[in-house]
């Protein structure tokens, strides 16, 4: 792998193809964009294992909300089991409960279905009601991958001052910055000491659209 890594949403196996055409590290895997992004089939991950060699993170989330019932839990539980069956390198989830805050008993019990294999906590971190608290709360948690936020819920470029604080305070290395990442913010993020990026809009005309491995490439060298 080169310096940065370049993860890119994938919908399916001809999302995955283009991605690591176009020189991606690792992919995304969700289902339901018009929903933020579901927890895909574990037919979807299978297939792509067959043809793309790229580590596939899975996202697991039941509904829109970030909110965890036990219900959600258990399905999410047996969700993670056939992903991870199914050819799934890691996982993508994380939860608030209703005040706002990171849930980490939730966060954690999803910890512990998935070990060992590494996650992300994705931007349910950006929506927190206090999003410093939440990226505290967050930082620290096992086998954490890397956290997907921009800083801000409006994103990245709402959000730089914030992940140049997160970086000055030495949590560059956990960053993967993504949710409206422009190609203008690369530069500045790259100064900062940010080193993973994550795209999905960005690499295709429309979320109708296949993966542009094209887009995907121009990214590549933008970060490298």
């Amino acid at each position: 792998m080169t310096g940065s890594l370049l993860e890119v949403i994938a919908l399916d196996a001809r999302d995955a193809v283009a991605a690591e055409e176009g020189g991606a590290d690792r992919l995304e895997i969700v289902a339901d964009m018009a929903s933020d992004g579901l927890t895909p089939a574990a037919e979807t991950v299978a297939e792509i294992s067959k043809v793309c060699a790229l580590p596939q993170m899975v996202m697991l989330r039941a509904e829109p909300a970030f909110l965890a019932t036990p219900e959600s839990l258990e399905g999410l539980r047996r969700d993670a089991k056939a992903l991870a069956e199914a050819g799934a390198a890691g996982f993508v989830f994380g939860f608030l409960d209703a005040e706002g805050a990171v849930d980490l008993a939730a966060t954690e019990a999803m910890i512990h279905a998935v070990a060992p294999l590494p996650w992300t906590f994705h931007r349910a971190v950006d929506h927190a009601a206090d999003v410093q608290a939440g990226w505290r709360a967050v930082r620290l948690l096992p086998n954490l991958a890397t956290v997907l936020t921009s800083g801000a819920p409006g994103g990245v470029g709402d959000g730089l001052p914030v992940l140049k604080t997160r970086c000055e305070a030495g949590d560059g290395p956990l960053i993967m910055a993504g949710g409206g990442l422009k190609p203008a913010h690369v530069p500045v993020l790259l100064e900062y000491g940010v080193r993973a990026f994550h795209v999905g809009s960005a690499v295709r005309a429309s979320w109708s659209d296949p993966v542009d491995p094209f887009r995907v490439r121009r990214w590549r060298t933008l970060i490298d």
